[in-house]
C-alpha cells in the first residue's frame, strides 16, 4: 500500500532589515540540496517595530511555520531580549543570530564567535598558539570575537577603538584578560601579538583605510579581517605586503551558518571550496 503522508518541509529564515543582499539563503539552500532535505531556507525582511510580533507568531507553531532561523541587523539584540531561553553565549553577548523554537519557547543563540574560530582553525591551524590578541574596534561586531578569543584561551585580549569608553566597556564585560586602548596605542600594544583582528568597516567596499605598520607583531602573526567584501580588504593588503599571513573574513559567515542548519534540519554541515565559490560568484554580481 502506498505510503499517503506528505513530506515533511522543514522552513528556516534569516530576517534583517534591510535583507535583500544577505547570502544565508545561498549558503543554507546549497546545504539543503547536498543532503537531500525537503527544506526551505528564506531572506525576510522585518522592520524593528515589526520584529516583536514576528517572534510572537514562530511560537504559534501553524502548518508552514518555521522552525527556526538566523537573525541578523538591527534584530540581534532584540532576539536576545524577546528569546524565552537565551543560552550562555547569548546571555553574555546581549545579543543572538540564531534562534529556534521548541514547545512554543524560543530558544537563542549567539553563532558569530563559533564562525570566527572555526574559519581561522580552517584558514591557518594553529593561529591559537599565541597568548597575545589585538582586536580593532568596538563595535557590536566585536563583542562575538573578543568573547570566543577569551574562550579559546588567549591570555592577552587587546582592545583599541576611537573613543575608549566603548573599549573599556568590552573589557568589562569579558574579565580582566581583556584590556582597553585609545587607538593610538596601536603601535604599542601591536608588540609581539600572534593575531591582529580588524572588527571596524575600515577598507569595506572597497573604501580607503589608514596604512598600518604591522612591524610590531609577532614573526609568525595572523592578520584576519571580519570585512568580506571586498575579499581582500586594503589592511589585509597591507598585511600581505608586509609579510604577514592572512586571513579572509568570508569563512566567519560560513562558519557561522553551520550550527544552525544542524539545529533546524538535523545534519551538521561542512564549509566546502564548492560553496565557498558560490558565494564569492554572487558577491562579484554585486
Amino acid at each position: 500500500m502506498a505510503d499517503s503522508r506528505e513530506t515533511l518541509t522543514i522552513n528556516a529564515f534569516v530576517a534583517g532589515y534591510p535583507i535583500k543582499h544577505s547570502r544565508s539563503p545561498i549558503i543554507h539552500s546549497y546545504w539543503l540540496k547536498k543532503f537531500g532535505i525537503a527544506g526551505s531556507y528564506k531572506a525576510i525582511e522585518i522592520s524593528p517595530g515589526d520584529f516583536p510580533n514576528f517572534i510572537a507568531m514562530l511560537k504559534e507553531d501553524k502548518p508552514g511555520t518555521a522552525v527556526g532561523g538566523n537573525v541578523t541587523i538591527p534584530h540581534k539584540e532584540a532576539a536576545y531580549r524577546l528569546a524565552d531561553s537565551p543560552d550562555a553565549l547569548a546571555e553574555e553577548l546581549g545579543a543572538a543570530n540564531t534562534i529556534w523554537v521548541e514547545e512554543g519557547r524560543v530558544h537563542a543563540t549567539n553563532t558569530d564567535g563559533y564562525g570566527f574560530v572555526a574559519n581561522l582553525d580552517e584558514r591557518h591551524p594553529g593561529w591559537d598558539r599565541t597568548s597575545r590578541a589585538v582586536v580593532l574596534g568596538a563595535g557590536g561586531a566585536s563583542r562575538a570575537i573578543v568573547q570566543s578569543l577569551r574562550d579559546r584561551g588567549i591570555a592577552e585580549i587587546h582592545i583599541l577603538n576611537r573613543t575608549v569608553e566603548r573599549a573599556r566597556e568590552l573589557a568589562d564585560r569579558f574579565g580582566p584578560r581583556v584590556f582597553s586602548h585609545p587607538q593610538a596605542a596601536l603601535h604599542e600594544v601591536m608588540r609581539d601579538a600572534g593575531l591582529f583582528v580588524n572588527t571596524t568597516s575600515l577598507g569595506m567596499d572597497g573604501s580607503e583605510a589608514p596604512h598600518l605598520d604591522f612591524s610590531p607583531l609577532a614573526a609568525n602573526a595572523v592578520v584576519t579581517d571580519i570585512v568580506y567584501v571586498p575579499l581582500k580588504t586594503p589592511i589585509l593588503k597591507m598585511a600581505e605586503e608586509q609579510g604577514m599571513a592572512t586571513v579572509d573574513g568570508l569563512g566567519m559567515l560560513l562558519h557561522q551558518a553551520k550550527p544552525g542548519f544542524k539545529r533546524w534540519f538535523g545534519e551538521m554541515p561542512d564549509v566546502d571550496e564548492t560553496l565557498r565559490s558560490l558565494i564569492v560568484e554572487d558577491m562579484e554580481k554585486h
